[in-house]
């Protein structure tokens, strides 16, 4: 990231584009609470910066990587250690602006499973075991993310939603699952539409945000 570059220490440049620095937002245990992995423990690793700016981003302290501090892999690598899960989770903001081949190979070796979260908008680093692609309309995914794509997750806070997910279900790969999210600001209004939809079209599942229903992270 071009902007993060020119902040940082002259002697932290070599190490931040090799990926062995990422601006670390905050790292938690907790219970994925949506798509496809709903109700498994993990860690959580929230990777600061996101250029997409989606204006219904409910962690928009995210998007500035000034905010968050570079940290060693070391240091990210060895809070997840102390956990008795062996998932992983990497988001954002938007984790693939950064170089994550060097995280991912670390994570690897310590017998870890990794997901990430991501829009898509960036080239694609880092070796994983699931992909959810989440498409946002004013950065779409590029091509590679589709194909490497095991979870599309559509945000859908207007019926006009439902045209921009049949046009993602077409770009993505023949065993992706399909999953429409009722945005939260606005799930009840939303929610029955999303029902019908499914209802109708039985390729795609129903997405809840089952944390915020029980007050967790």
């Amino acid at each position: 990231m071009k902007i993060l570059s020119s902040h940082i220490k002259e002697n932290q440049i070599e190490d931040f584009e090799k990926g062995l620095l990422l601006p670390v937002m905050e790292e938690f245990y907790s219970i994925q609470g949506e798509g496809i992995h709903t109700g498994k423990p993990a860690w959580f690793i929230r990777i600061g910066g996101c250029d997409v700016g989606c204006e219904w981003c409910d962690v928009k302290e995210s998007w500035n990587p000034l905010m968050h501090p570079l940290l060693p892999l070391d240091d990210i690598i060895n809070k997840a250690l102390i956990i008795p899960s062996k998932y992983v989770v990497i988001t954002g903001g938007e984790p693939l602006q950064f170089n994550l081949n060097p995280l991912c190979e670390r994570l690897h070796k310590r017998q870890f499973l990794l997901f990430l979260e991501t829009s898509g908008s960036c080239p694609l680093t880092g070796d994983w075991e699931w992909i959810c692609l989440s498409p946002k309309k004013n950065s779409p995914p590029l091509p590679q993310l589709y194909d490497k794509a095991n979870e599309l997750k559509i945000i859908v806070s207007s019926e006009e939603d439902l045209q921009w997910a049949k046009f993602n279900a077409k770009q993505v790969n023949s065993n992706c699952n399909l999953l429409l999210q009722p945005e939260w600001s606005v799930k009840n209004k939303i929610l029955p539409v999303v029902v019908d939809f499914i209802l109708n079209n039985p390729q795609w599942r129903l997405s809840l945000q089952t944390h915020k229903y029980i007050g967790i992270p």
